[in-house]
Order: structure tokens, then C-alpha cells, then sequence
């Protein structure tokens, strides 16, 4: 839901058009800011009144297009408010979104992407929980002394690493040599 109604916005620039009362005074007189109007009065020149209507269906745009619409406001050094106009759209905020994701994540900010949540798949996925109750006890166990087997096995090269780095890398510079060698052979 809009904050302000299209019969509201209507209303406060009829009210500015047609009386004495200058921009301040109107928001003013109304409880809206300055800036606020001053949008609503020349979205109201440009496009009549449907330039204060809400849109009632999203509209997509193609990254094409956003990419259009930012190179030109870039180009001219155009604000929001004249590249909307320019491109015949009312949501300037739309046009600020798009500059800002496309700042941060370039291109790929401007794509649509897949709202919601996603499909439930067919089939669930085992958990790691459910995979280890399906393995049997001796299983288990095995997996367990292979990994205490790796965590040693790294312990040991850390221990190795810290006490004298240049031999450890001299050595594994040299396996990696021979290990090319058989490669090549093959």
C-alpha cells in the first residue's frame, strides 16, 4: 500500500498549482516535505495525473534497458527525477535502486532474480546425521580412526613446518619435481 493516496497527491498540486502558496508553505500546509511535492508537481506536468498514480502491476525491466537508463543519467549528468521523465517512468526511487546495486555488485545487481523460497525437491536429501545412523558401527569407527589418522598426519607437518620451514619446503619441492617427472613419462 502507498502512503498517499493518488485522490491526495492529487489534491495538494491542484492546491499548489492553483493557489498563492509557494512550495514550502503548500507541503506545509499539508504535512508533507518540500522535495516530496515538488516531485508530485512535475511527475503531474509531465504525465497528467496518471504521473501520481501507484502502479498497480510490477513491471519488468530488462538489464538492457537499466543499463540504458544509468549510462544516460551518467552521460548527461541528469538527477533521478529527469532520467524518470526521460524514460517515461514515475518511480524514481526505482532508478536509484538500480544505480546503487549496479555500484555494488555491477551487472549482475541489475538481474532479476528468483524470489521466495525454492521448490522442495522430490526426494530429501539424507543429512550427515541420518548418512551416519545408516552406517554400521564398524564403519563408523573406521571413518573415525581414518580421520584421527589425517589429524596426526597434519599435526606432525604443521610441527615439522614451524621447526625448520626451508628444509619442509625444500623437501616437498623436491617430491613435486620427481612426482612431474613420472607424469611425464607416462
Amino acid at each position: 500500500m502507498a502512503k498517499y493516496s493518488e485522490k491526495f497527491k492529487f489534491k495538494v498540486v491542484q492546491d499548489y498549482l492553483s493557489g498563492p502558496l509557494g512550495y514550502t508553505l503548500t507541503a506545509k500546509k499539508h504535512g508533507i516535505v518540500t522535495s516530496q511535492l515538488k516531485r508530485w508537481v512535475r511527475s503531474y506536468k509531465e504525465f497528467g495525473r496518471n504521473g501520481l498514480s501507484v502502479k498497480k502491476k510490477k513491471q519488468f525491466y530488462s538489464v538492457q534497458f537499466k543499463l540504458d537508463v544509468l549510462n544516460f543519467m551518467k552521460q548527461t549528468g541528469a538527477s533521478y527525477q529527469d532520467t524518470a521523465i526521460q524514460f517515461k517512468m514515475n518511480n524514481l526511487s526505482l532508478i536509484a535502486n538500480w544505480n546503487s546495486k549496479f555500484l555494488k555488485e555491477g551487472i549482475e545487481g541489475l538481474q532479476e532474480k528468483a524470489k521466495g523460497r525454492p521448490s522442495m525437491s522430490k526426494k530429501p536429501k539424507l543429512t550427515s546425521k541420518k548418512q551416519e545412523k545408516i552406517m554400521s558401527r564398524e564403519d563408523q569407527l573406521e571413518r573415525e580412526n581414518e580421520l584421527l589418522r589425517l589429524e596426526v598426519a597434519y599435526l606432525k607437518k604443521l610441527k615439522a613446518f614451524r621447526e625448520n620451514p626451508d628444509a619442509f619446503l625444500e623437501k616437498h619441492k623436491q617430491s613435486l619435481r620427481s612426482n612431474l617427472k613420472k607424469r611425464d613419462s607416462d
